[in-house]
């Protein structure tokens, strides 16, 4: 069994905020979009941050592992070859489908919780594992709607993904938040059913209402609500890392800094 290491409070990397996060307090480590990252041009920002120590860990969002479509290998490739660049511990997706019959969806999709699907979603883990050079953790998704006839919780079915494949799980504390006020999902079940011994590390990030739904924007600030499922996590486990995302809309320095200050609070509570 593979030991990943402690990655403390981070924030996700992105290009709008390369400046912000070299200068940013308690930044711990640091995620960046994989299919963005070309092993033979880093940007000067990650550069830095991989000098001064700092863990860089490449998220990927496009190689579909709930679809019926065979893993494209060269999308596994590529996070690979991401991973050997930044000397990454592991690498992460998410159990979603972005694609299939050759039409892309531009978004992560929930798939079907059903036996069937679980038996495609690990033979696709299997085959992306046997490819990557680190572990692989793999992500909850947020939902506005989700399929019928059910045969598993989510916690259940990520519970005999991991049991069957070995992967490590990336909890989205917000994307949990979602489901519940989308769906009626009870995230204190998922966390209870999930082996948390498998966590990798969470996010956490801050989304809005629109027309009746509750959307995970990654363009607002964290609610209280979401820093209350982060403390319920910490009741269970203490969690390796805590990553702050956000995509859009961004704040000052100060408020970012205090949104980090913030999850620290949560998950490093003073003795």
């Amino acid at each position: 069994m593979s030991v990943l290491p402690r990655l403390g409070v981070g924030i996700g990397w992105r290009p709008e905020i390369d400046l912000t996060v070299e200068r940013l307090p308690g930044v711990e480590f640091v995620e960046v979009i994989a299919e963005n990252v070309r092993g033979w041009s880093l940007p000067e920002s990650l550069r830095l941050l991989m000098e001064r120590g700092i863990p860089v860990l490449p998220h990927a969002v496009s190689l579909s592992l709930g679809g019926a479509d065979p893993v494209d290998r060269s999308r596994v490739a590529h996070l690979a070859a991401a991973a050997d660049a930044l000397g990454a511990p592991l690498v992460s997706d998410h159990i979603a489908f972005v694609r299939g019959g050759g039409m892309e969806a531009g978004h992560l999709l929930p798939i079907p919780r059903t036996r069937d699907t679980l038996d495609v979603l690990v033979a696709n883990v299997l085959d992306a594992q046997a490819e990557l050079p680190v572990p692989l953790a793999l992500e909850n998704v947020a939902a506005l709607v989700e399929w019928p006839d059910a045969e598993l919780t989510e916690g259940q079915f990520l519970a005999e993904l991991v049991e069957r494949t070995g992967c490590w799980l990336l909890v989205d504390v917000h994307n949990l938040y979602v489901n519940a006020r989308n769906l009626g999902h009870d995230p204190r079940e998922f966390l209870d059913t999930v082996p948390l011994e498998q966590l990798a590390y969470v996010h956490v990030a801050g989304g809005q209402d629109h027309q009746g739904l509750y959307h995970d924007t990654h363009a607002h600030p964290v609610p209280q609500p979401v820093l209350e499922l982060l403390g319920e996590l910490r009741h269970r486990v203490e969690p390796p890392g805590v990553l702050l995302e956000r995509d859009d809309r961004y704040p000052a320095d100060a408020e970012l800094a205090a949104e980090i200050a913030s999850i620290r609070a949560v998950v490093e509570p003073a003795a």
